[in-house]
């Protein structure tokens, strides 16, 4: 069963006081949730086992639910809710849980978190039936027969796959299916996320290292999952129940840091608040102004920053407000009337977080020096700060003109308003994870990675990547496995290694090769950071094994290759001078070749040294006296040249370059390779061609091999005629 106890002495967070705090608006008014009475769950599970009512009555143990969901829904339909209760509770009957309370409260638990953070009735009919598949005879043809294909979707969707079917991959496997379901409908992960939370509340009965691991599980996966859905309400409780569970000395240290604040005398950030209140009244702002207690974690982490708590550190100012506009219009009043805390200002306003988040964040001082943070927002955006996708109903559904042209497909499927690139980039490389172990281990990693950025594409597209993300993990996002030819990229304009890190609003331009079959390095795992990329990549090199016993393969990155002379004598020049006796030998510096043109320089022993005539040899001679000679190409075609390649450090690369000149036709006279730096490595060739003509080809070739990206013509800063 997914929730197995109830032990309502399992430590919870502390509640502060009432006069020091105001109970949290999520949808509804303060004043509704704080005269509600607190839910009694042994109480409902009486009433559950009175079976149902009449039908056209709801059920009593239910009442809370319907009360709940019309506060944020007036006119919704309960008849689905009903037919829900009725099915979940003769499904669950006779079912306890460890506590002792009937089954059917655990759903009806976990159906009231969802009614109160606005989920709409689809979601809340699958949550009440959403251990039935799992826990009882209930199929999922019957759910689809009796509630619809929605709701069956959402009910599959977070029903655990059987341990005697995958054993110990039971649960990665499960978690895999699930995220795959939330690909398509986010509310999967909702009713996943309100589960943990209710058994995450009554976990102490469980053994304690089952509670260990439960929670583990929660800290690594479910977190961060809440915190990039924007479901904070969640998250935050999620948070606290973790701290007391794995860490409870510092727990305890820090609930009694909280009752301590709470029974001190005056209250700080009250002062404040009723200053800020009287600032924005003068100011004719319409604004609600509220005390967030700071959640246990939040606290803790808090005194470990700052060291010795104050009064005002325990909790944040929050300011609603009707529009967007009066959210700057607060911000002005407060940072021209009170001390603004400049270093504290954010703007999640204009720059929503990925997880729809939108704020304004300052800080101001009283008198005293105590620092209050302020957040300012509207009542819609407060709705979507705490509930997160939760708080847009089903985003499914909408009215086509009731959408957004944002929301609007351009052929008409529907669309998903979170916009969730981290779900998309998880979805794409749980598909080439090997192994359930290697797809749960990658997914701890990948939720880690709490921060995005954006860089762009130069097509003008964009890539939504974490941060620390490499031009290694921009390449793999943008082409899969074909990422494989990348030889570079040039980042904002300029030539870069695919080490380098990107930043949020760079421009990359990926750099691909040409050769199908290239390789990835294996250097690249060192830079790669997401997922897709280091999946990529060692699927790659596990099927593609260096060969047992033999040489390493030729990677010019990894060392220098000495220069190889040929033995044999330069052939005769097939230059021609005006100067009878005369030789002519082509220059080194600058290795010309038909049709350049050329001047000579006479030099000692009769001999006429030919430049071409922009090498920078000819005009140091001009500039010293030197008589030039006139020089022509003869008849002969046979010539030497001498070719820089850049290029950057690869596998195989040296066999390619050389496989590709001799293809051409051309003898190599001599080679160098220069230390590679910043992975780039040059390459300088002698080679001797049997037609001038061949050159602009032969280059070209030698541009066309993987990791190339230029070849030019020599051009040494030494004057051979010397």
């Amino acid at each position: 069963m997914s929730a197995e106890a109830t032990n309502p002495a399992t430590p919870g967070p502390a509640t502060p006081s009432p006069q020091r705090s105001v109970p949290l608006e999520q949808g509804g008014s303060a004043a509704r949730r704080k005269g509600r009475p607190r839910i009694d769950l042994r109480r409902l599970g009486r009433a559950a086992l009175l079976g149902p009512t009449a039908r056209d009555r709801l059920p009593d143990a239910i009442g809370h639910v319907a009360e709940a969901h019309r506060a944020h829904h007036a006119d919704a339909d309960m008849e689905p809710l009903r037919r829900a209760y009725v099915l979940a509770e003769s499904s669950h009957r006779g079912q306890m849980r460890k506590s002792g309370e009937p089954y059917i409260t655990h759903p009806l638990a976990v159906t009231l978190i969802l009614a109160e953070l606005g989920a709409e009735t689809t979601t809340l009919t699958a949550s009440l039936l959403h251990d039935t598949v799992e826990d009882t005879e209930v199929t999922l043809d019957q759910v689809r027969a009796e509630f619809g294909d929605e709701v069956c979707y959402l009910v599959d969707g977070v029903t655990k796959l059987e341990k005697v079917d995958y054993g110990a991959a039971a649960e990665p496997e499960t978690f895999r299916k699930m995220l795959v379901a939330t690909g398509n409908d986010v509310r999967v992960m909702s009713i996943k996320l309100a589960d943990r939370l209710h058994n995450m509340r009554t976990l102490g009965v469980m053994r304690p290292e089952k509670q260990a691991r439960i929670a583990k599980v929660t800290r690594d996966v479910l977190i961060p999952l809440a915190e990039r859905l924007g479901v904070q309400a969640l998250k935050t409780e999620l948070e606290d129940l973790v701290f007391a569970i794995l860490h409870p000395e510092e727990y305890e240290h820090t609930r009694e840091l909280i009752v301590d604040n709470a029974s001190r005398a005056g209250d700080p950030l009250a002062e404040i608040a009723e200053e800020v209140r009287g600032v924005l009244r003068e100011a004719g702002i319409q604004a609600e102004v509220l005390i967030r207690p700071r959640h246990f974690v939040s606290v803790h982490r808090v005194s470990r920053k700052r060291g010795p708590m104050r009064g005002a550190d325990f909790g944040r100012l929050l300011v609603l407000v009707n529009e967007d506009a009066d959210c700057y219009g607060v911000l002005g009043e407060l940072h021209t009337c009170l001390t603004p805390v400049v270093s504290e200002f954010k703007d999640f306003i204009a720059v929503p977080k990925f997880n729809l988040y939108q704020s304004l964040h300052t800080a101001v001082a009283s008198g005293d020096g105590q620092v209050a943070e302020v957040l300012i927002r509207t009542h819609q955006m407060h709705k979507v700060a705490e509930a997160g996708v939760i708080a847009l109903g089903n985003p499914y559904t909408a009215p086509a003109e009731e959408q957004t042209d944002g929301e609007r497909a351009a052929d008409g499927e529907r669309v998903d308003p979170t916009r969730p690139g981290w779900l998309s980039r998880l979805l794409d490389w749980q598909q080439g994870a090997p192994d359930p172990d290697t797809f749960w281990s990658t997914l701890r990693e990948d939720l880690a990675q709490d921060r995005e950025i954006t860089v762009f594409r130069a097509d003008g597209g964009s890539l939504g990547l974490p941060e620390g993300a490499s031009c290694v993990d921009a390449a793999y996002a943008q082409y899969g496995e074909d990422a494989h030819a990348c030889i570079g990229a040039r980042v904002n304009g300029r030539l870069a290694t695919l080490s380098t890190v990107l930043k949020d609003g760079d421009t990359v331009q990926l750099l691909m090769g040409q050769d199908p079959a290239s390789e990835p390095s294996r250097e690249w795992l060192e830079h790669a950071h997401t997922p897709a990329a280091r999946i990529a990549i060692q699927r790659w090199l596990a099927a593609h094994p260096s060969p047992p016993d033999t040489a390493p393969p030729e990677e010019p990155a990894a060392a220098p290759r000495p220069a190889a002379e040929a033995p044999a004598a330069r052939p005769a020049a097939n230059a021609v001078v005006e100067q009878p006796g005369a030789s002519v030998r082509l220059a080194g510096c600058c290795t010309p070749v038909p049709p350049d043109r050329v001047t000579g320089f006479a030099v000692r022993g009769g001999v006429v040294t030919v430049h071409r005539v922009e090498c920078a040899g000819v005009a140091r001679m001009k500039s010293a006296g030197r008589a030039e000679v006139e020089v022509s190409w003869g008849d002969t075609t046979e010539c030497r040249v001498t070719l820089v390649a850049e290029s950057f450090g690869r596998p195989h690369l040296l066999a390619d370059l050389t496989e590709a000149i001799a293809l051409e036709g051309a003898a190599i006279v001599s080679a160098t390779v220069e230390p590679p730096s910043q992975q780039r490595v040059r390459h300088t060739y002698t080679l001797q061609l049997p037609d001038a003509a061949r050159l602009p080809r032969l280059m070209r070739a030698m541009r066309n091999v993987p990791g190339v990206y230029d070849v030019s013509r020599a051009q040494h800063a030494a004057a051979a005629a010397q």
